[in-house]
């Protein structure tokens, strides 16, 4: 049996693929590359370059491999852009999401694994850390979005022969301690990245939204999570699904939260040198705070994190970074080669 994996170019895909292919399992990838990067893709993974709302496309490769389960990625992930562009967010997250899930349905597949995200909670301040039994208040189309995917996931569930796991992430952050992947995305709005690439030299610096929130030290606070251990909340959800379990919605963070400015003190500390900072009024959209209650996954998938550690995330971010630096520096000296050697 296989896995297919949408947007397994994309940054948490590309390792969950890495992840799946260590673990022995057969792997299929779809990824349209809008974000992604075909050579993030690890080569024993057949590869399908298109839109997982592609109907024809999925009819063949559900034809062409024997998939028993899917582990859905694809999608549009930045919540200011999503309050700018809300009908594509609708379109790319919602939509497609359902005739992924109707085309798995007509194939037979009956294990679904959901990237959803934290965003559907809102701000919940009696609610700290958060758990999954709070009712959701989405501040952003982007946290909406993935909300109703969720309930169509709920609904397919109960009108099918189909189980799934919705993981709620929290802050995804860091890179494959083994050097194989990491966030490579241009123009990424993860803080960590974003830190990372300004410690480097490769921002001038780094702006901050919003220093009078209700927090410590007035800028926003969450909970950041290494990407190796989302997903290996992925295998875990992967395999409860294979073993019989019941369809089941859960956190994926530490319980731990760390504001903007600790998060770059951390950056400054590891990378050894320091950074400009802008200071920028709030941002549409983000909550004060927010930090999971990791217990379900805890219990119900047996998540064992391993690599919760602030700086070890930071580290391994950070040598990440330095790696893109080396590869594009090597790929841009590989074109003037071709170019020099080319007769025209």
């Amino acid at each position: 049996m296989a896995v297919l994996v949408t947007g397994g170019a994309g940054y948490i895909g590309s390792h969950m693929v890495w992840a799946l292919l260590d673990a022995g399992e057969d792997v299929v990838v779809l990824d349209r590359l809008s974000t992604g990067f075909r050579w993030a893709v690890a080569p024993e993974a057949r590869f399908y370059m298109g839109d997982a709302g592609d109907e024809t496309l999925l009819q063949q490769v559900f034809a062409e491999n024997d998939i028993d389960a899917i582990i859905h990625f694809a999608g549009s992930v930045v919540v200011p852009e999503s309050i700018v562009h809300p009908l594509e967010y609708y379109e790319n997250n919602t939509s497609k999401t359902r005739m992924l899930l109707a085309a798995a349905v007509k194939a037979g597949i009956p294990h679904f694994v959901f990237s959803s995200t934290a965003a559907v909670y809102g701000t919940q301040e009696s609610a700290v850390p958060v758990r999954e039994s709070v009712t959701p208040r989405p501040e952003s189309p982007y946290g909406v979005s993935k909300l109703m995917s969720e309930m169509m996931l709920r609904d397919t569930a109960q009108a099918h022969a189909f189980s799934y796991v919705a993981l709620r992430y929290f802050n995804v952050a860091g890179a494959d301690p083994k050097g194989r992947a990491g966030q490579s995305t241009v123009g990424a709005t993860h803080l960590i990245k974003v830190a990372c690439e300004a410690a480097l030299g490769r921002r001038a610096s780094i702006d901050v939204y919003g220093t009078d929130y209700n927090t410590p030290d007035g800028t926003g606070v969450r909970d950041y999570i290494h990407v190796s251990d989302l997903v290996e909340a992925h295998l875990r959800a992967l395999a409860y699904l294979r073993q019989g379990g019941v369809s089941l919605t859960a956190n994926c963070g530490y319980g731990q939260g760390y504001s903007v400015l600790q998060v770059l003190q951390a950056v400054m500390r590891v990378h050894g040198g320091r950074f400009g900072v802008r200071y920028a009024p709030r941002r549409a959209g983000d909550p004060a705070s927010i930090v999971a209650d990791p217990s379900l996954a805890r219990e119900a998938l047996g998540w064992v994190p391993s690599h919760d550690d602030l700086d070890g995330i930071v580290r391994n971010a950070l040598d990440w970074e330095e790696h893109l630096a080396r590869k594009n520096s090597y790929d841009i000296e590989s074109m003037h080669q071709m170019l020099a050697s080319a007769r025209f």
